[in-house]
């Protein structure tokens, strides 16, 4: 039996309708993912993780990573945790990076987002995974909270750091206000820090007094044109540098006198 033009038109419509839902359903789903990736400027990766953008390019969300973490530390981001959904992070105040010597969470990485090299060490042209390479994030004082800062003695974060001495170590100085104490301060070494989040889990403050960022936000940017003068690979720099010649047109009568001359030129007082 033929199906009449009416039946034909019903499906034609439903099939219409069906396509408009799925695309508004798509859409909503796609707005609420650029949500939340939006609102994820904390987030820490595991090591060897990308930069955020290529991480985010990169990442397939598999999950391997997250399954081969042996301390629970790296979690899936599901929805409404208000992070990239399905890319793997952690956070440090409830399990940190537990610093596996191994790394296991970066080889088992299908994409690259998690790049190997940069975890790794090379000895005789042979590469060594080595998880002090990481840098997941750096550890940032408030020293308004630190009870250390107060004159009270903790050490909690040094001691839970897996880079004691290099990573953290503490600066002492004289306590001026009771003139027979001491301050045993924490300062956190931004080339050696590896964010692993140990000395956040460990702090003793209700809220940690220490904790880990991205380092592209707790970290600033002097600029390509200052020069540590005691440094020399840094001062290599200045060896490309074109020396400008001031342009006939800038040139001034004052100009032409020494700084010492034009500080002391009285003519015009």
């Amino acid at each position: 039996m033929k199906n009449s033009p009416s039946n034909d038109r019903r499906r034609f419509l439903l099939s219409i309708a069906r396509g408009i839902g799925l695309s508004a359903m798509g859409a909503l789903v796609w707005s609420a993912y650029v949500g939340e990736v939006k609102a994820a400027p904390l987030i820490l990766r595991p090591p060897g993780a990308l930069k955020e953008e290529e991480f985010i390019k990169n990442c397939i969300k598999c999950g391997l990573c997250v399954e081969a973490c042996p301390y629970d530390t790296l979690k899936l981001a599901k929805p409404g945790d208000n992070l990239p959904m399905g890319t793997p992070y952690f956070t440090p105040r409830t399990t940190p990076c537990y610093m596996c010597s191994d790394v296991p969470c970066v080889p088992v990485c299908p994409s690259g987002a998690l790049n190997e090299p940069s975890v790794s060490s090379y000895v005789n042209a042979h590469a060594k995974l080595d998880i002090n390479k990481a840098r997941m994030g750096l550890a940032v004082i408030d020293k308004e909270s630190c009870i250390a800062t107060w004159g009270i003695q903790c050490d909690a974060c040094y001691r839970a750091c897996p880079l004691m001495g290099q990573a953290i170590t503490i600066e002492y100085s004289k306590n001026e206000r009771t003139g027979k104490h001491a301050f045993l301060v924490p300062i956190v070494h931004a080339d050696v820090c590896t964010g692993c989040g140990m000395c956040e889990h460990a702090c003793v403050t209700q809220k940690a007094a220490i904790y880990v960022l991205p380092r592209a936000l707790a970290m600033g940017e002097a600029g390509n044109h200052y020069i540590k003068g005691w440094d020399p690979k840094d001062e290599q720099r200045l060896e490309s540098v074109k020396k400008e010649v001031p342009h006939e047109s800038t040139k001034t009568k004052l100009s032409e006198k020494s700084a010492l001359d034009s500080l002391n030129d009285e003519s015009g007082l």
